[in-house]
């Protein structure tokens, strides 16, 4: 059981930061690397409008906003253009903003990590497994973010226009679509969860200038594995790199090596996640969701 909780923890480390990726990509046809760095961000927001005395939950709300306008600024103000050359002229600019990022909070916060102002509470206990208040705090964020986002997805009027707009543009936009909104809209709300993503992981513990850099390849991985453009496709993707790492890192191989005791270091988990990505890109290349519809 607590194999299978560490597993699910993990998931929830990837699982809103991957599906934001999807969900722009399946409108804007490039990767945005630049988008893991909202993930810090938000969490670095938070950290500041609680530090000058606005109740946690409040502060996540603004600093969830916050990012969903900075990352529509930055659509608008830099993406927009360079995707008018072509995506991957586009996809080597969100590198270089996500660098840039990364060096402005080196420069802002310092190197070292921070942490949210939490009460101390003892770990709960429920039969073999334990968790701290702040990771079923953690969890219970990510899997009503997800819900609510699947909601708006499948059963409001936007999501119509989204899922309309991702399968045939050209065909949204005849039928009165207004896509170019819907577009705006989305780059929003993908900024809105990397952030929420980005809180969930530092409420468990620290966060640093780091944190969108180390999330980057998992990310990448669990995005790619659920079907790229399919943003609940990317849940599934998260949960099986999730499984690939705790697997590798939790796992006592001493029975291999003829030893009581033989765990794997942690860094071995992202050997282990593009692996499995690569093994089952030979088998679905197109990720094991299909991301895209073509249909009259």
């Amino acid at each position: 059981m607590q194999f299978l909780v560490d597993v699910l923890l993990r998931a929830v480390d990837l699982s809103l930061i991957a599906v934001a990726l999807s969900c722009v990509y399946s409108l804007i046809r490039f990767p945005n690397i630049a988008l893991v760095q909202y993930a810090t961000t938000g969490a670095l927001f938070a950290l500041g409008l609680q530090s000058i005395g606005l109740p946690l939950p409040l502060a996540i709300v603004l600093a969830c906003l916050l990012t969903g306008v900075m990352a529509l600024l930055i659509s608008v103000l830099i993406f927009e253009k360079l995707l008018e050359i072509s995506p991957p002229i586009a996809m080597i600019g969100s590198l270089a903003v996500s660098m840039i990022f990364t060096a402005a909070f080196l420069v802002t916060v310092g190197p070292r990590p921070k942490r949210f102002d939490l009460d101390i509470s003892p770990p709960l206990q429920f039969s073999s497994v334990i968790l701290t208040p702040m990771q079923l705090v953690s969890i219970t964020m990510t899997v009503g973010a997800i819900a609510l986002f699947a909601l708006l997805l499948f059963k409001t009027g936007l999501g119509r226009a989204m899922r309309a707009t991702s399968t045939n543009r050209v065909l949204a936009e005849a039928t009165g679509i207004p896509t170019r909104k819907v577009t705006n809209a989305v780059i929003v709300i993908s900024g809105i969860l990397a952030a929420l993503g980005g809180i969930a992981i530092s409420l468990k513990g620290e966060m640093g200038a780091e944190l969108g850099f180390n999330l980057l390849l998992p990310i990448f991985a669990a995005a790619i594995l659920g079907g790229l453009g399919n943003a609940l496709g990317a849940v599934l993707g998260a949960v099986i790199i999730a499984l690939a790492e705790t697997f590798v890192t939790n796992t006592n191989f001493g029975f291999l090596t003829a030893q009581d005791f033989f765990f794997l270091p942690a860094s071995f988990a992202t050997i282990a996640s593009f692996g499995l990505l690569v093994v089952i890109l030979l088998v679905r290349p197109s990720g094991l969701l299909v991301s895209e519809v073509k249909r009259v």
